[in-house]
């Protein structure tokens, strides 16, 4: 399969995937979806390590919402069940090791597509933006089914709620991600990273993920289910359509809820 919404690359053991939609953000389309669950599948049978960055200033800016003018435009509830599920458990559950190299914003399903990898690396002009509330919609992608697990409850309530955005300082502090590394060598760092891993066990860390995967108390594919069907009730609110037409308008949404 040839990629045109990403760049992959095997040097080393280490499958490097790189989001290549810079002027978009590397915001997630269905084209780039589909080339993403190729090249991670793709990696599971020929690499030691996959490594997920963007191109450009940003990691991901979540659902491409460019392309759409109402919540017609995109049955996203069937998206989130055929297309993200599958991407998100591609990930989750890669026999390999696995690096989310954050180098900008991470927001909406690209925090969920960070926090599905085995550790996270942000550079220190990253941020992470649950932003979905802003448009009147859930988490998704299985941000519901990360973040409480990665940095408790409470946390994870506010930063859903008030959409504001999380630096990573701060997603470090409180546990979200592994570490935060200077920007001007972040790309050099995170080579180092995984070419440790790709020299290591390859057979231990298999059964180490799936030892500490294992743990988890509520199964990731019934959260996919779940938040599939809670985002198809959003999408089809007033509150939605409404995020829509303000966005386009380039004015502050007037929610009215029910």
């Amino acid at each position: 399969m040839s990629y045109e919404t990403l760049q992959y690359d095997l040097a080393a053991g280490v499958a490097s995937i790189t989001l290549a939609r810079p002027a978009a953000r590397n915001a997630l389309d269905a084209r780039m979806r589909t080339e993403l669950l190729h090249a991670l599948r793709r990696a599971a049978g020929e690499a030691r390590v996959v490594l997920l960055t963007g191109a450009g200033e940003d990691f991901c800016a979540g659902q491409d919402l460019g392309q759409r003018r109402n919540a017609a435009d995109l049955d996203h509830e069937r998206a989130l069940v055929e297309e993200y599920a599958p991407l998100v458990t591609a990930l989750a559950e890669c026999p390999l090791p696995s690096i989310a190299a954050v180098n900008g914003l991470a927001a909406g399903a690209g925090v969920s597509l960070a926090l599905a990898a085995d550790v996270v690396i942000a550079s220190d002009a990253a941020r992470f933006s649950f932003a979905q509330a802003r448009l009147g919609l859930a988490v998704d992608a299985g941000a519901s089914h990360w973040l409480p697990q990665a940095v408790g409850l409470p946390r994870a309530m506010g930063a859903a709620l008030f959409a504001e955005p999380v630096s990573a300082a701060q997603a470090a502090e409180w546990g979200m991600i592994w570490e935060v590394v200077p920007h001007a060598g972040f790309e050099a760092h995170v080579a180092r990273r995984a070419a440790t891993l790709a020299a290591g066990p390859t057979l231990a860390y298999a059964a180490i993920k799936r030892s500490l995967r294992a743990g988890h108390a509520r199964a990731l594919a019934d959260q996919l289910a779940l938040e599939a069907t809670e985002q198809g009730a959003a999408l089809r609110s007033r509150d939605h359509a409404e995020a829509l037409v303000a966005l386009h308008e380039g004015r502050p949404p007037r929610f009215e809820g029910r």
